[in-house]
């Protein structure tokens, strides 16, 4: 159920109650950790729904360039999802707002659109990266989906994503988004 649209550069942005396993996309984005251990939360869900094939090409990414830095993004298929890819961003955990998690939110968000733009999808849908169980507050997390959003489609307008979807599980947090946001 999409809570409220926008329309930026051409592209839809939608905040919308889904779930993230069950989206027909190109690409969902995993809120992930640094070695990309899918042991709670979205990751989780996402590797249970998929197949652990998932965590196998996740371990196998970490054995080969080592963890994955907070604010990065890195790709694994989408095993049996109906997405074709994972994209794994790595989000801030929440500290009080001291440790520069606000641009490492901002950078795991456009770094996952980073992704899809080289993989050259057309839709994605990410969950509220870091505002589960890494404690980032969702409405300041919503206004900095939203700078992250605007700048990837300004500095890359000839984008093929046409579709960015936040996808929360619950309304009470989409509508947080949903107030939060502004394009």
């Amino acid at each position: 159920m999409i809570l409220k649209e926008w329309e930026l550069r051409g592209r839809k942005i939608e905040v919308a109650i889904c779930d993230l396993t069950r989206e027909k996309v190109d690409a969902i984005v995993n809120a992930a950790n640094e070695e990309l251990k899918h042991g709670g939360g979205v990751a989780w869900a996402i590797v249970k729904a998929g197949g652990y094939e998932i965590q196998r090409e996740s371990d196998e990414l970490v054995r080969k360039r080592g963890p994955v830095p907070t604010g990065k993004a890195v790709v694994t298929s989408a095993g049996k999802l109906k997405a074709k890819y994972v994209i794994h961003a790595v989000g801030p955990v929440w500290r009080d707002g001291n440790y520069g998690e606000d641009d490492l939110l901002f950078k795991a968000v456009y770094n996952s659109l980073l992704r899809g733009d080289e993989l050259g999808i057309e839709s994605i849908s990410m969950p509220a990266i870091s505002t589960g169980i890494f404690g980032f507050p969702k409405d300041r997390a919503a206004k900095i989906f939203a700078k992250a959003i605007k700048k990837f489609l300004e500095e890359h307008p000839d984008t093929r994503v046409k579709l960015i979807r936040i996808c929360h599980l619950t309304r009470e947090n989409g509508e947080i988004f949903a107030r939060n946001m502004e394009f």
